[in-house]
């Protein structure tokens, strides 16, 4: 009969975490993503104890349609930072859904390389729940793996829906993937994301796509001048790589380097810091408003009343609304 392992203390899970235990770090980061609240209260004292010392790496985000080949690039260039002496973490911002798994879990696998490293820490999201949950609880896993030793964390996500917005607003330069020739250069890429880049990386540019690459990243340097300069006067860049090959990550690592400096010296990496964990502290409490509302009881069956009412005709959204809201 299998032994049950011993649920450990606060402070051997700190001290393994800060000692940069590995299979610690993530019991504990299995912790944050359990909704036990037992697990939860556990989680939270844990994340107090490491808080200290976290907030000393830097945090990239990377984002791309699927196909775009995200994991071939995140290991060629999570195994040139490993080469250059940096601990990296790579997290994922997936809120898709229990039947279809999201790229990162099988990235697991294919980054045969990365995940061997001992440098390397790869751990893929939940799935099935909402992107505010895997959201916050990505935002929490980065703490534990910067208090872990971890010196650069890569957030990626899948690439569709509002997970770019999240992922954006918890890095400090955010990388998208793009490919030559797919016929998207400007039209089926959104206006958003474009602004949120720091940068673009047309991936793939090698063989017979290289000169398209070469069009490409002149079609989006024009696009990306129709918009004004970041707030730290950074610009952003346009560059190919191939990841297959090892081209064009160096340049892209000096890039991010040159970004991350010119942001210190400026006094804007702090500042946005500072401005995204206020974003995160609302978010927080409006998710957590949310949530208590729709678990309450007296709630859950005033809602059904309402709905009810509304399809008779026998009162208006808003009425209903009002009445829900003071329900106590």
């Amino acid at each position: 009969m299998l032994k049950r392992r011993k649920s450990a203390s606060i402070s051997e899970f700190t001290e393994k975490i800060l000692a940069g235990d590995i299979p610690f770090l993530s019991r504990a980061i299995t912790l944050i993503e359990s909704t036990n609240t037992k697990h939860q209260a556990k989680a939270t004292r844990i994340l107090e104890a490491c808080m200290p010392h976290a907030n000393n790496s830097i945090r990239i985000g990377i984002t791309g349609v699927p196909g775009v080949g995200k994991s071939t690039f995140i290991e060629a260039f999570g195994k040139h930072l490993t080469g250059a002496g940096r601990k990296v973490a790579v997290l994922a911002v997936d809120p898709s859904s229990s039947v279809n798994k999201g790229s990162i879990l099988g990235d697991k696998t294919r980054m045969e390389q990365l995940v061997t490293d001992k440098n390397a820490y790869i751990r893929p999201s939940p799935s099935g729940e909402s992107l505010g949950g895997v959201a916050q609880k990505t935002r929490e896993s980065i703490i534990l793996c910067e208090a872990a030793g971890f010196d650069t964390i890569i957030i990626e996500t899948v690439g569709v829906g509002q997970s770019e917005t999240a992922v954006h607003s918890m890095v400090d330069f955010f990388l998208l993937l793009k490919l030559a020739g797919a016929g998207d250069e400007l039209q089926g890429i959104k206006r958003g994301i474009i602004e949120m880049a720091d940068a673009i990386v047309i991936n793939k540019a090698d063989g017979d796509t290289i000169q398209s690459a070469k069009l490409a990243k002149v079609e989006f340097n024009r696009a990306l001048h129709l918009y004004p300069p970041k707030d730290n006067g950074w610009t952003p860049k346009v560059l190919t790589a191939s990841a297959l090959k090892n081209i064009g990550i160096a340049e892209t690592y000096e890039m991010i380097t040159s970004y991350i400096e010119k942001s210190k010296k400026n006094d804007y990496f702090v500042t946005k810091r500072n401005v995204q964990n206020k974003y995160w502290l609302l978010e927080t409490i409006n998710h957590q408003l949310k949530t208590n509302f729709y678990t309450n009881p007296k709630v859950k069956k005033s809602l059904s009343m309402e709905i009810e009412k509304l399809e008779n005709g026998e009162t208006t959204p808003f009425n209903a609304a009002k009445r829900l809201l003071n329900t106590n």
